[in-house]
């Protein structure tokens, strides 16, 4: 399908050839026959793009100090790959779309294929012939309510939840500053209320156009004037401010027009300093609006589909989409008339033209267009021409398929093995289709897919790599072992007993499986085994980690879906000191400080005790500085004592004498691959042994046991 994409790092909109993206579970797949440009939004994504480097630091100084921030802990060269990873990634444009269902992920009650409906939404309702849209941001559309009309909703969600914000009543007087497509809208919508409206705009062509929707309207120098006649001297009741400028006239203005205790409502990006001398005399409510309504931001309604109840939020996101709607299907709304421009899906670049000010016309409304005659199933594969990998080894190449195409992968680990040579990169998958296909693109895979079942029954793929969530690693290790493959599978293994049980009935001794330890693999790790490899004694070891604070709405937190921090990040460094110990650990004791409404047992002392009597604490912290560095660790064992500093530096003290071995940061992603490269080519053991990867994601799940019961010890079978 066809996707318009922008570059951040070049600042290049483009269209691109994506794959069909592929519905889950509280999804639907909709064949899209419209969607709007936002003038605001779209248009300060690609100014920003188009800026230099220079630019984008000045215009974003919080990203910068998250760059000096992440320098500080990571070193220079690490950052300046990461950051321009990130500006690399390609950006899906659009929010507001509407099409028609061709095709139900599961529990998608209430909604069927050939329906058709109105989607919302950044990431979701976006440019591209295909939305995959949750059941929350899709709105069914009424024969009376054309597509071109539909594409609207999300806009006009945003008008109407600023105009509720302000908590108008019948036959009060609200002044609209702005009259762009937003505050066309919110006119409109505050019309229909009841209310009584003037628009307020610098453009003389906005005035006009607001009087033939029969609204009031005047120029920004009459507006004080005006202001006075229309409201007998009294001062408007509400202001929306729906203007589009970094300037602080608006918030002034409407101070000016208010009445005292008034209402003002922003919802579009203004300047917000504040005349405090009138905002004080008059006692004025200022309110930013943000977004569709209630539900906005929160992954518990827009992505997992739960909807807070009508006797508590009235007004959601999902219901001011229906409410929209119900206003375009009676003609109490009118968008045709806001309609400037239409562009086909293939002329898209064009649009932005338009909006930012190249093209110097006038504009409003613009419109993305959509082939609606096309015949046959979606194509969920893209494919790239490549050169042949050269067989390798006793059982010859690694013929790679790889589930995932996140940050993670392509930031970290997609790039430590195409630095292993012997390995093929076949194919790869993400659910969405657009970052498999930048990532096919970018390293060299022969297809790029949204379909996981593609990559597992391809007989040309012999080993797979999950690199997806939490919550689907288990289910796909099963089925590519099932399918015959070798399995790579980023930590965790498992979110919980079940998963592993199934998981150890499905190994076979002609499949390699492992999981993504890779700090075992770390050259300096090498190291410290080799310095205490003499020791015969139990060690004691402290692994700190400065794990640093992630808000609770993120998906790791989730049980469902991430498992929580200890069972989702805490495995790699209890892997870590079974590594060291060279067996899994049998009992664990964990204590946590209070979450205090902030965290989410993600401040952990677990103490591990192994079969030879040693002694492993991790202290896991969320409560920390990010500038400082992340990982800390200290063995005592027999008179030697080694210090691992975050993967760059291993003092080592034997007898009175002290080495120190510096080295740029390696936490061993790229030896890891190596290390499971070589026994799948020469049918060697795996690089972990299976007793290990089990007992260390148990003694994940044994340590969140130990926490919930009072810090009492947990034994580990």
């Amino acid at each position: 399908m066809k996707q318009l994409l922008q570059n951040m790092k070049t600042g290049k909109t483009s269209i691109e050839e994506v794959p069909v993206p592929t519905p889950r579970a509280g999804q639907a797949l909709v064949k899209v026959a419209a969607s709007l440009v936002s003038a605001g939004t779209e248009r300060m994504v690609v100014e920003f793009a188009e800026k230099s480097l220079v630019g984008k630091a000045r215009s974003r100084p919080d990203l910068v100090r998250q760059v000096v921030d992440k320098m500080k802990r990571d070193g220079v060269v690490p950052t300046i790959q990461a950051a321009f990873n990130r500006l690399d990634q390609p950006i899906p444009l659009g929010y507001s779309s509407a099409g028609t269902i061709v095709a139900l992920g599961d529990g998608m009650d209430g909604f069927k294929v050939g329906q058709r409906v109105a989607c919302a939404g950044g990431n979701y309702a976006v440019h591209a012939e295909y939305n995959v849209i949750p059941r929350n941001l899709l709105t069914p559309l009424p024969d009376s309510v054309d597509f071109e009309s539909a594409a609207f909703t999300t806009l006009g969600a945003i008008a109407l939840h600023g105009f509720r914000l302000a908590e108008p009543q019948l036959g009060e007087n609200v002044a609209i500053i702005g009259m762009g497509l937003l505050g066309l809208l919110a006119g409109q919508l505050a019309t229909a209320a009841g209310c009584r409206v003037l628009g307020i705009d610098t453009n003389p062509q906005r005035v006009s156009l607001a009087s033939s929707l029969g609204l009031d309207a005047c120029v920004r120098n009459q507006a004080v004037d005006s202001a006075q006649a229309f409201t007998a001297n009294r001062g408007f009741d509400v202001v929306l401010i729906c203007a589009d400028t970094s300037s602080h006239d608006p918030v002034e203005l409407a101070a000016v027009i208010a009445r005292d205790r008034a209402r003002i409502v922003a919802t579009g990006a203004v300047g917000l300093t504040f005349p405090r001398k009138i905002y004080y005399e008059k006692e004025l409510s200022f309110v930013n609006s943000r977004s569709y309504g209630p539900g906005r931001y929160d992954p518990a309604y827009e992505e997992a589909g739960h909807d807070y109840p009508i006797g508590y939020v009235r007004w959601t996101e999902g219901r001011n989409f229906q409410a929209v709607v119900d206003l375009l299907a009676s003609g109490k709304l009118q968008v045709q008339p806001l309609l400037t421009h239409r562009f086909p899906i293939e002329k898209a670049p064009e649009a932005y033209e338009v909006i930012t000010g190249k093209k110097k016309q006038p504009f409003l409304g613009v419109l993305l267009t959509y082939p609606q005659d096309v015949s046959g199933a979606p194509v969920t594969r893209v494919t790239f021409p490549v050169r042949p990998t050269r067989d390798t080894g006793k059982h010859g190449t690694i013929k790679l398929g790889v589930l995932g195409a996140g940050l993670f992968a392509n930031a970290t680990l997609l790039p430590a093995i195409k630095k292993n040579a012997g390995v093929e990169l076949v194919g790869i998958a993400s659910a969405g289709g657009l970052h498999a296909q930048d990532s096919a693109r970018k390293f060299g895979f022969a297809y790029a897919t949204s379909s996981d079942d593609e990559i597992l029954n391809d007989p040309n793929i012999n080993t797979i790599a999950i690199l997806t969530r939490h919550d689907l690693h288990a289910d796909l290790v099963i089925k590519a072992l099932q399918a015959g493959k070798n399995v790579f599978v980023e930590k965790p293994l498992a979110i919980n007993n079940g998963q592993l049980d199934a998981i150890a009935g499905a190994t076979r001794e002609s499949l390699l499986l492992t999981v993504g330890f890779n700090r075992r693999f770390a050259p300096l790790s090498a190291e410290l085994s080799k310095f205490l490899a003499d020791c015969r004694e139990p060690l004691y070891m402290h692994y700190r980690v400065n794990a640093g604070y992630i808000p609770l709405t993120h998906w790791t937190h989730d049980p469902a879906q991430g498992g929580g921090r200890i069972i989702g990040e805490g495995c790699h460094f209890v892997d870590f000191l079974t590594f060291l110990a060279g067996a899994a650990p049998i009992s664990v004791t964990a204590h946590a400080l209070p979450d205090n409404g902030k965290y989410r047992e993600d401040n952990v002392s677990m103490t591990f005790t192994f079969p030879d009597g040693s002694l492993g604490v991790v202290d896991y912290l969320a409560n920390g500085d990010k500038s400082f560095p992340k990982e800390r660790v200290e063995v005592f064992c027999g008179g030697r004592i080694a210090v691992l500093d975050d993967f760059r530096a291993l003092e080592m003290v034997h007898d009175g004498r002290r080495t120190l071995i510096k080295k740029a940061q390696d936490k061993g992603w790229r030896d890891e691959w190596a290390a499971f490269a070589r026994a799948i080519r020469d049918g060697g053991q795996p690089p972990i042994p299976y007793e290990q990867l089990v007992g260390v994601t148990r003694a994940t799940f044994a340590a969140i046991e130990s926490l919930r019961t009072g810090g009492q010890p947990v034994h580990l079978k």
